[in-house]
């Protein structure tokens, strides 16, 4: 008998996908695009424009899928295909330096600007926080301000001649510090490991919880570390507050059972709704999570950006206003809007003054929470439940659970992420 041959069988080849150039991209419906034609089969924009033309109501479904539509081709040419702009990044941008620079033709005009601006952001925090939203917007404004106001001074302070070379360098010192600082905050903050995950560790992709409807969708998170991991099953059958209780586990473990990240929290541990990720000593969130790995990175940052803003402040108002105090300079300042450079320094200023002001009363809040041992979020909690001590007006709340003195309370928070495998006998659950 003959050797049998093996039969081949004919299997349909899937087409393999061709490397995207530096205008192509994958568009949120999986298909190839290009980005020259971001203008191109807009039905929904289409028809947002002609019923604002006719003066017709736009659905609010109409105006989530224009804005989907408008985020997902907004990008730029990239090596191997074209990068997603993350839309919230671009108002500061653009609305910033054509704010003050309105705001420096008059003082009127800047009282308004000025009085409108913080408004404004929060506002913007108040939606994108009570919708679980999570934004560069914040980060992005912080940024750029730090940028915005170090160029003007550049350009219009230091040509007058009454800053020194040495001052200078001290000024440029302080901004790279507080931008170093910023960086080592975005860092894990202390993600709690998935016992279910196998231990994969989060990969350096980003991570963007864009919360609709009651659901959650949750990608890699900018910045983060192998200290914690993301669970992808969605619990969609499982009611909000649920709670397994484990064998032989005393009745506290059954509180601290996070449904969505599924595991037994340690005390101290919340699941932040906005990164979608249970954080080991979580404090607030703001233009990141705030949590025990970082908590020290960020009251840095605010310390070296406070003691540089009020630098800047002052060598900028020793220059357009002389041989005037700092305090009454800032409110008496004769003649400074005859020119459009010192009047656009003197916007600047009132502007820094105004965020000055802002992180100076969240630093001051940061540290009376250390001195008694309580974070933002414990803060918040005893105050709904009712179960802390107010004191001083409800500037210090002290919920007496964790407080162990003022120097031992600092001592602790000195050495927060020095020991992450040992922890007090507070933190035991």
């Amino acid at each position: 008998m003959g050797s049998m041959k093996p039969v081949k069988t004919n299997k349909a080849e899937e087409p393999e996908l061709e490397p995207l150039c530096c205008c192509e991209y994958i568009d949120r419906n999986g298909e190839k695009n290009h980005v020259a034609a971001c203008l191109c089969d807009c039905q929904d924009l289409d028809e947002g424009c002609d019923r604002w033309i006719t003066c017709k109501s736009v659905q609010p479904e109409t105006c989530e899928r224009i804005m989907d539509t408008i985020s997902d081709r907004l990008r730029i040419p990239w090596l191997r295909g074209a990068k997603k702009v993350n839309i919230s990044i671009i108002p500061p941008l653009v609305l910033l330096p054509v704010f003050l620079r309105v705001a420096s033709w008059h003082f009127l005009l800047g009282g308004v600007v000025l009085t409108s601006l913080p408004v404004l952001a929060l506002w913007y925090y108040y939606l994108t926080h009570r919708r679980k939203e999570q934004t560069l917007f914040f980060l992005s404004l912080g940024l750029f301000s730090l940028g915005y106001m170090y160029y003007v001074f550049l350009q219009e302070v230091v040509p007058k001649g009454r800053v020194g070379p040495t001052q200078l360098a001290l000024l440029t010192c302080g901004l790279f510090l507080i931008l170093l600082a910023l960086y080592r905050a975005k860092k894990n903050p202390g993600y709690l490991r998935n016992p279910a995950s196998n231990d994969r560790p989060l990969s350096s992709g980003q991570t963007e919880c864009l919360t609709r409807k009651g659901q959650e969708k949750t990608k890699g998170f900018p910045g983060t570390e192998s200290s914690g991991s993301l669970n992808n099953r969605t619990l969609k059958d499982e009611p909000k507050g649920s709670s397994r209780v484990l064998v032989g586990s005393p009745t506290k473990v059954k509180e601290d059972w996070c449904a969505k990240c599924q595991l037994v929290r340690p005390a101290r541990a919340w699941h932040c709704r906005i990164c979608g990720i249970c954080v080991r000593r979580m404090d607030h969130h703001c233009v990141c999570c705030v949590g025990e790995s970082n908590h020290q990175a960020f009251i840095l940052a605010l310390s070296i950006f406070l003691l540089t803003s009020v630098y800047g402040i002052t060598l900028t108002l020793d220059t357009i206003c002389r041989d005037r105090s700092v305090f009454t300079a800032l409110f008496y300042c004769p003649g400074v809007y005859a020119d459009y450079s010192s009047a656009l320094s003197f916007t600047c200023v009132w502007y820094s003054v105004i965020i000055t002001a802002g992180m100076a009363y969240i630093f001051l809040i940061q540290l009376i929470n250390i001195s008694y041992n309580v974070t933002e979020r414990e803060v918040q909690q005893a105050l709904r439940q009712k179960t802390g001590r107010r004191l001083l007006c409800g500037l210090i709340v002290d919920t007496g659970q964790y407080n162990r003195g003022f120097l031992r309370n600092w001592y602790q928070f000195s050495t927060l992420g020095a020991h992450p495998f040992h922890h007090p006998a507070e933190d035991i659950v």
